[in-house]
């Protein structure tokens, strides 16, 4: 091979090398310092807020975390959630898995509100989930992560793929497997971003047919939670979803292994599957599931984001501008 063919392949790989180096860290048009010059205290300000909400109630922090996963997994992480209804525009927020069950959006006003106050028209309402769902999880006693920014906010919302793309609390494994895999997830992941319920409660509603007709859950657990789920009425009583459910801890899965899922689609994951060996990985190694958990929502964080110029930067997240 001649010199000079050789400098010039070399030139060639180490430009591709450095290409992919710097799309793995930017994540496309996303960047950590997204806002370094146009509003440089706005991590702080988020951080703040989140504490505070945590701190006046453990569960908030669960709501802001699945407030930015029912986002996500609808045409990606645009902010679609947050719409209202109007008039002429109907939003996500009353499809099935959603309605009467998310929450935290008065959280999401307060965050805005400040940074409006603070960089007006900068941040959008999407990065502002993004932010809150990583820093409830670490106030709470979970793991961190790196969250890059630049997400725009979307003008439409989908009550149909929200009713489409979010999976069910009575949710089959290969359900769950499936719903996961369509966004790109693998069933690792999948089972490393269920362990999001290791926080946080859930309503009778969702969890009443596995208290009285499911043979795969502990007796003296169900006994304890028909009292407050009885088999009529009562829909909108809360449970924890673990035992643990104001820290993010590794208990999620050792209940699973003691047949204390609450959620039918929780004890899914450990019921004779394929899912069993890494719910007993995580039951026994906090420290690899706090990796994996962090790891597979920065890939959720990072699903369909609208960026350059697409979308919007909503002045209030409720509202399109």
């Amino acid at each position: 091979m001649a010199l000079s063919t050789f400098l010039s392949l070399f030139k060639l790989s180490t430009f591709l090398l450095c290409l992919l180096i710097f799309s793995g860290t930017t994540s496309g048009q996303l960047s950590a310092n997204f806002y370094a010059r146009t509003c440089p205290n706005f991590r702080s300000i988020i951080t703040r807020a989140v504490n505070k909400a945590v701190s006046n109630e453990a569960r908030m922090g669960a709501s802001l975390l699945r407030l930015h996963f029912h986002d996500c997994f609808v045409n990606g992480c645009d902010a679609s959630v947050l719409l209202d209804d109007t008039a002429n525009f109907t939003g996500e927020k009353t499809a099935g898995p959603n309605s009467n069950s998310i929450r935290g959006f008065n959280v999401i006003d307060t965050i805005k509100t400040q940074l409006e106050s603070r960089c007006p028209g900068v941040v959008s309402c999407a990065d502002i989930l993004s932010a809150a769902a990583r820093d409830s999880v670490v106030a709470l006693g979970g793991p961190g992560w790196n969250v890059v920014f630049g997400r725009r906010d979307s003008t439409t919302a989908s009550l149909s793929t929200a009713n489409s793309n979010l999976p069910s609390p009575t949710s089959s494994l290969s359900a769950l497997i499936s719903s996961f895999s369509n966004q790109g997830f693998t069933a690792n992941e999948m089972i490393a971003l269920s362990g999001a319920h290791t926080i946080g409660q859930a309503r009778c509603t969702t969890f009443r047919t596995r208290l009285y007709n499911e043979n795969n859950i502990n007796a003296s657990f169900a006994t304890s939670l028909r009292p407050n789920c009885p088999s009529s009425g009562g829909d909108n009583n809360l449970s924890p979803l673990d035992s643990t459910a104001t820290s993010f801890d590794n208990r999620y899965f050792s209940d699973l292994i003691n047949q204390r899922g609450l959620l039918h689609s929780d004890q899914e994951l450990f019921n004779g599957g394929s899912a069993d060996a890494q719910v007993r990985t995580y039951s026994s190694n906090p420290s690899t599931f706090f990796r994996d958990f962090a790891s597979a929502m920065v890939k959720m964080s990072n699903l369909g984001p609208l960026t350059g110029s697409s979308g919007q930067v909503r002045t209030d997240c409720r509202r399109t501008n």
